[in-house]
């Protein structure tokens, strides 16, 4: 039997020498030395906080609306 999947958000940005990674749908973060041992990270984290989470915290931490957009802010 198939595991079923579910998409989420990985928002990643450069920190230092490496890159962090965060999912805002459950507040879960990870890191890597490239983007994509970045995204990786975070798919295990999530896949990890599913195995060991108890249905009462995921649905606390889940947040089901996220709009991510770019804003144009005046500067100076």
């Amino acid at each position: 039997m198939n595991p079923v999947k579910q998409q989420f958000t990985a928002i990643i940005e450069r920190e230092g020498d490496g890159y962090v990674s965060l999912c805002p749908e459950l507040d879960i973060a990870s890191q890597g030395e490239t983007i994509e041992e970045a995204k990786q990270n975070l798919a295990e984290a999530i896949e990890l906080f599913f195995e060991v989470a108890d249905p009462s915290e995921v649905q606390r931490r889940l947040y089901s609306e996220i709009f991510i957009t770019r804003l144009e802010v005046p500067i100076g």
